[in-house]
């Protein structure tokens, strides 16, 4: 999946937010401003092309102040609808230049 369907869809109000995602962003104390934000200077670094029912990936990106955040999307290619499966704040001691999961 490409960055650029996920912000096409966020710019065109096409979202649709999990109820894990919600919590997850207020345990992490994260808007979504924040979190779209980081999707339109981010990248994908992982991608789960056969996830149900549709294909998803994970995003890295950073807040306006530099925050890391993760970030989990699927997308509905028929609709060009995008879904925020969860999204949190990574942890350093589990990540490699937040890009790469550590072994």
């Amino acid at each position: 999946m490409e960055i650029e369907l996920i912000a096409k869809a966020l710019n065109a109000h096409r979202v649709r937010i999990t109820d894990h995602a919600e919590e997850e962003a207020i345990d992490d104390d994260l808007s979504f401003s924040e979190i779209f934000e980081s999707v339109f200077q981010g990248e994908v670094i992982e991608s789960y092309p056969d996830d149900k029912p549709y294909p998803s990936c994970l995003v890295y990106g950073t807040s306006r102040l530099g925050v890391p955040i993760h970030s989990v999307w699927a997308y509905n290619e028929k609709n060009g609808w995008v879904v925020l499966i969860t999204v949190y704040r990574p942890e350093p001691t589990k990540w490699l230049n937040w890009r790469k999961r550590r072994t």
